[in-house]
Formats: C-alpha cells, structure tokens, sequence
C-alpha cells in the first residue's frame, strides 16, 4: 500500500487547502472554506500601531529602531488585510503633522546671515525627503493598497510634501526669507561672484517639488531680474560702444541659459530670457542701430554685424527696424558715390565694390534672408537713379574700358565675373537708353579702330543684354557685328577684283573698307576734307566695284574713324606711325613741304577747326612729338608754325599716335545726349498716340499715369505735358470743348 501525504496551508484569508497526493496518476485538488475566520488577538491595533509609532518617532529622531524591517512592513500588512487601512493611515498623518510641527520651531530664530537661513532649510528638507523615504519603504502595502483604492487620499510620499509645504514653506516668514536669501545668491552670481550652486538647485528643485515655485519664487525672480538688466542696459549703453555692448547681451544670454541648465526649472525659461531680451535688445533696438550700425558697416565688421543679427532675430520687430537702418544706410552712402560729379572717374568701380560688400555682408551676417536681399535691391535702384543720365553713361564707358585692348583683367573668367557684376547695376538703371547710346558710340569705336580686346566676351555681353533687355534692345548692336562680318567677306572679293582689272593703276596701298548700315550705327556727321590723292584714287576704284555689285545703293564715306599705318623715314631710323586719317592727312603734307603754318593746314586739308587743333596737338604736343610746333606750348594758335621733327625717336618700331581717335570728345558728349532725348521724344509722342488711338477719349492725369506705365525711362510729368501740347499743335489730338482736362483723339 502506498504511503499517503498530507499538506496543510493556512492563510489569514480564510480559505483552508487539502491536497491529497497520491502515487497513482489520478490526483484531486479540493478547496474548502474554514469553519471558522481567524480572529485578531485582543489590542492587536493597538500593540501594533504602538510598534509601528516607536520606529516612526525613531526615524523622525534619527536614532535606533528596535524593530527589523520585516517585522514592521509584515505588522502594516496584517492591518491592511483585516481593513485597518484607514485608521494606520490617519494615525501616520496625525505623527508626522506633529513632527513638521516641530520642525517649524528650528526656523524662528533670528539670523541675519540669509546664507545660513538657506542652508538649514535645505538640511532639514533634506532630512525630511530621507524621513518620508523610510517611512514608505515600512508603510508601502498601505501605499499600494487602501491609498490606490481611494482616490482621494494622497500617497505617503505626497502626504509628507503636502505636511512641509503647509507648515513650513507656506509659512510666510520662512517663505519670504527663503526667497530672499535665493534672490541674494542668484544677484551675487550674476554680479560675477562664486556662488553655491549645489543649494540653489537643491532648494529651488524643494520649491517645484512643493508646487509653489511659480508662486512663490519665479514672480520675484522675473521682476528682479527685470531691474537688474532695465538699469544695467541704460548704462552700459551709454559706456559702452555698440560691439561692445553686444557681446555683452550675448555674454548675459549664455549665462541664463546656464542657470536654467544648473538650476532653475525649465518652466522660467521663456519668461527669463524673454525678459533679458526686452530689457537689453528691445528697449534699445533704436539705440543699438543709430549708434553702432553705421560704424560696422563703414569698417566691414562681419562678425559684430553677424551678431546684431542674431540678437535682435530673438525681438519683436528688431528685423524689422536692422533692414529699415540697413537700407537708409546704402542710400545714403550710395549717394555720396553718384551724386559728387569729382568721383565720376571711379563711380562705377566703387559701385561694383560697394554691391560687393554689401552682398557679401547680406549673405554671412543676416543668413541669406530674402528681405534683407531685396532691401538692398531696392536701395540700390533708389540711389543709382538719383542723378538723371550720368550712371548709365558712365557704366557703358566702364563696359567700354575693360572690352577694348589694354585692359589689365588677366582672364577670361575674370572678365566674365566683372561682366555678370555690371549686369547687376545695369538692371537698377531707369535710363537703360542712355546706356545703350554710349555704349553703341563706344562699341562702334571698338569695331572700327580694331580696339576690341576679345570678340567672345563683346558676344558675351551683347548676350547678356539681350537676355535682360529683349532683342529689340540688342538688334541695332547685332547688325553693327554682322556689318563688320559682312565687310571681311566684302574685302576679300575687292582684293580679288584689283588683281583681275588690269585698267586701274593703284599706288601700292593695303585699304580696308568697312560697309556700315546706316541705321545700325551711331549717327555720324558728314565731313567733308580733302584726301590725299592716293586716298582718293582707292575711294573712286572701290566705290566702282561696290555699285557694280549693288545697283542703286549709296555709299557715303566717313573719315572720321579712318586710321592708316605710316612709314616714315628719321635721322634715328624708320618708324611706323599708327595715326588717324585726319593724322595722316596733315602728316602726308610735309612730304611736299618743309614749314606749315596753322592757316595753311587748315586750307590745303579742309578740316573743321577744332577737329585739326585736336589733331595737331596730339601730334606735336604729346608724347609722340613727330612734328615741332613753334612756338612752343600747349594750345595751338592761329600763328603757330609747324615743321617735321627728323630728330624724333622711340625705342618701339610701330608707335600708336591715334589714341585721340578714342578719346571722347565733348562735342561727341553733347551729340550722344543730344541724340537721347530726340529718341525719348520720338517714344514719347509715339506713346501718346498709341494710348489716345486706343482710348479715343481720356483725362489728363489718366493719360500721364499711362504713360509712366508704358515709357522705359522716367520722364518728368513737364516733359510729357510739353508732348502733348506738340501733338495737338500737329492735330494728332485736341482738346474737349467742354472739359478742358480731357483729351480726345483725332483720327
């Protein structure tokens, strides 16, 4: 027979097990209720919770406690199971009110040392936190049973921030003192001394632990905090300069920002650092940009600039009120560049500069940003056009100076770069005519004379302003390069021509024509001089070939920007002299004759009188003297005598005599000028009667605002009404009879 085993398990929940093992395979669990519910010995609470008081009073008192952990914790637990919760839990709370109770007498005494008030509150707090900890490890089954079944009542942990915050830091006395003495610390800290910075934390972590430090703490903290920096920035702006005075603000965000990281909450951060930036960015933004933005932009400062940038980002409107300051700042230094006619020489250089600088200063120190791009656009269109005419002409002359021969840009890209850059200041130009007549004058001299340093980059730029302005801009230039193509091909059949008619007898003389369309040229005025007989001998022949060719067209010779290469014999050796027609005309003239005076000059060449004095005097009185003016001086005057300087000499083979053909004159000055405002007449009137062709009836301010719309230059509202009184003189329009402020067109 198999031996039977009996096990027995008892609980204080009433319920009695009885297994019953068996050898054989078949096994029976049976459950029974007991008979009877244990009952708790007689002052079992009372005993207990006597036990229980001892080992709190003990902790409370920082001494031994007669009991093993165990013990205590199995004593709570036994209470709890028999429904004693409530009264365990009331009995704890009415043992520890009276303990913070006690602790309230340590803060009464008198101390004027704020630091050593800080320190005893942050012991006991600590002593306190400790305490509750104990205190909850023994009475954790309280804690995890009877306090989560009701809802109401707070945890053990809860329970003893509840007992300090009430008795001790709500105090208003201990309060007060508390926050002053942090206060004192925090001031100290900001005015440079070595602080505790361990008990600020640990305090101001007991003040949110609490949840009283928005009431108690972070109010004051905000207001001094906002009397410190309110003071401090009104007098270090008057210290300090403007550079100095950001690095400062800078240096004081940092710290902030260290405090909240070491021991503020993270809730004060918006407020703090909103109110660090009124007080020393907002209140003084105006300030800030009067007094020091001028400065760093006239000395390049990227890194000052860089950030006043990034402070006033952090304030409402700052950006706002840098690029209004930014902008009154390019305007007025711009004009200082435009208006003053003695740096004409070197305007558009310093634009180029200034443009650079400026871009270079929207890039790195404002990030790029789009306003402040376009402020800078816009500022530079302002300030370009404050002076009618001139910045357009004098940019087509600097667009002449680096295409023609003898520019020192070393390459190509360079070129291209300075290209791209002119381009830039050509957009903010209103006067884009104006331009186009200089720089066509300037272009045709290039072609002519053989002074174009590089056929790409003149394509280059004739693409570029085809590409911003249309090629109704650009055909007048493009025809100008077809006509010097068209002239190469034309001058290789008139060689081959001269070898084939055998008829002609020719002096030995190597001449180029160029075949100029009228229309897509500058206008040039008709001169009439006497050529030497050589030259006229060419003109007749070739003027025979080209007719032959071309029934019915008219070729009308310009002599003008004729130049010729001349060999000349001197006692120091042979020379080739590259001179101007009108230079060779007076220069072939001492072939035949030893002394001219100036009269005679001007008779045997026919030349207009200004035109043989410029000729005459960069012949005898620049650097290469090839003729001797008596007497000598700078002027050429009616009884001045001229001769053949057979004493000249040059260490150079070929010397260039013809830069005066270059040069522009005033007389050319005037014509170009003159030339404009004819066209912009011409689109004026063409303007007005396109709109009133349309329109058929219109008012005069509606007439003028049209036209502002439709004119590509600006034109002044005088100049248009003058238009207008033209054209109904012409009969293009008239007047209404009744209104005399309305115009009707006549068909």
């Amino acid at each position: 027979m198999a031996d039977t085993k009996r096990s027995n398990l008892t609980a204080l929940n009433g319920l009695s097990l009885n297994a019953s093992l068996k050898s054989n395979p078949t096994k029976k669990l049976v459950v029974k209720n007991l008979k009877t519910k244990p009952m708790l010995p007689d002052n079992y609470q009372e005993q207990t919770w006597k036990k229980l008081r001892e080992a709190v009073i003990a902790i409370q008192t920082s001494t031994a406690i007669q009991y093993t952990m165990e013990e205590l914790y199995q004593a709570v637990e036994n209470m709890c199971n028999n429904n004693l919760g409530a009264a365990l839990y009331n009995n704890l709370i009415e043992l520890s009110e009276t303990h913070v109770k006690k602790l309230l007498l340590n803060f009464t005494e008198v101390t004027n040392d704020k630091i050593i008030f800080l320190k005893k509150v942050n012991h006991h707090w600590s002593s306190h936190c400790e305490q509750m900890l104990m205190i909850r490890s023994i009475f954790l089954f309280l804690d995890r049973t009877y306090v989560l079944q009701n809802p109401n009542v707070n945890s053990i942990w809860d329970m003893g921030l509840n007992l300090f915050r009430h008795h001790i830091m709500l105090n208003t006395n201990v309060q007060n003192r508390a926050v002053d003495g942090l206060l004192l610390l925090i001031e100290k800290e900001r005015q440079g001394d070595m602080v505790d910075k361990t008990l600020l934390k640990s305090l101001l972590r007991m003040l949110s632990d609490l949840k009283i430090y928005q009431d108690a703490f972070e109010g004051k903290f905000l207001q001094a905090t906002e009397r410190l920096y309110a003071t401090e920035g009104l007098r270090l702006m008057l210290e300090l300069e403007v550079s100095e005075y950001l690095y400062h603000v800078e240096k004081r965000l940092n710290e902030e920002n260290e405090r909240l990281i070491h021991y503020l909450d993270t809730s004060t951060k918006w407020s703090l650092i909103h109110t660090v930036e009124k007080q020393l960015i907002s209140e003084h933004v105006s300030s800030i940009l009067q007094k020091g933005l001028e400065q760093l932009l006239n000395e390049n400062r990227l890194d000052d600039l860089k950030l006043m940038y990034g402070l006033l980002t952090r304030v409402k409107k700052g950006l706002t009120e840098l690029c209004i300051n930014f902008n009154a700042y390019i305007k007025k230094y711009g004009r200082t560049i435009v208006i003053d006619p003695e740096k004409d020489k070197t305007m558009v250089q310093e634009l180029l500069d200034f443009k650079d600088k400026m871009d270079i200063i929207v890039k790195k120190c404002f990030q790029a940003n789009e306003k402040f791009g376009n402020s800078l656009k816009e500022a530079f269109e302002h300030f370009v056009n404050q002076r009618t005419n001139k910045p357009a002409e004098l940019i087509a002359k600097f667009v002449d100076s680096k295409l023609k021969v003898g520019n020192k840009e070393s390459t190509e890209e360079e070129l291209e770069k300075l290209l791209d850059k002119i381009m830039v200041l050509f957009r903010f130009i209103h006067g884009k005519d104006v331009f186009e007549a200089f720089y066509k004058k300037d272009l045709a001299k290039r072609l002519l004379l053989g002074k174009s340093a590089s056929v790409d980059a003149e394509k280059s730029m004739l693409s570029k302003l085809k590409q911003e302005c249309g090629g109704g801009f650009t055909s007048k230039l493009e025809g100008m390069f077809k006509d010097m193509e068209i002239s190469k091909d034309i001058n290789v059949a008139y060689k081959q021509y001269l070898v084939h008619v055998k008829d002609v007898q020719l002096s030995v003389i190597d001449m180029t024509v160029n075949i100029l369309t009228m229309g897509h040229w500058p206008t040039y005025a008709v001169t009439e001089v006497a050529m030497p007989n050589e030259i006229i001998e060419y003109q007749d022949c070739f003027n025979k070939f080209y007719l032959a060719k071309h029934n019915g067209r008219k070729l009308q010779w310009q002599p003008t920007l004729g130049h010729c290469v001349l060999r000349s014999h001197f006692k120091q050796g042979n020379k080739e002299l590259q001179v101007s027609l009108f230079q060779a005309m007076v220069l072939l003239l001492f072939n035949d004759y030893q002394t001219l005076p100036f009269k005679e000059i001007k008779t045997l060449t026919n030349m207009e009188d200004t035109e043989l004095r410029r000729t005459l005097q960069s012949l005898a009185c620049g650097k290469a003297r090839v003729l001797i003016k008596l007497p000598k001086g700078r002027d050429i005057d009616d009884t001045d005598q001229f001769s053949i300087n057979n004493d000249f000499s040059n260490k150079l083979y070929r010397i260039k005599i013809n830069q005066v053909q270059m040069k522009e004159t005033n007389e050319e000055q005037k014509a170009t000028e003159e030339r404009v405002y004819q066209d912009r007449q011409y689109q004026m009137d063409a303007a007005i009667v396109r709109i009133m062709k349309m329109r058929k009836s219109l008012m005069h301010n509606l007439l003028i605002s049209e036209l502002f719309n439709q004119l590509k230059f600006p034109a002044k509202p005088a100049d248009l009404k003058k238009r207008i009184e033209s054209l109904i003189d012409r009969d293009y329009m008239e007047r209404d009879k009744d209104n005399p402020n309305q115009y009707n067109y006549i068909a």
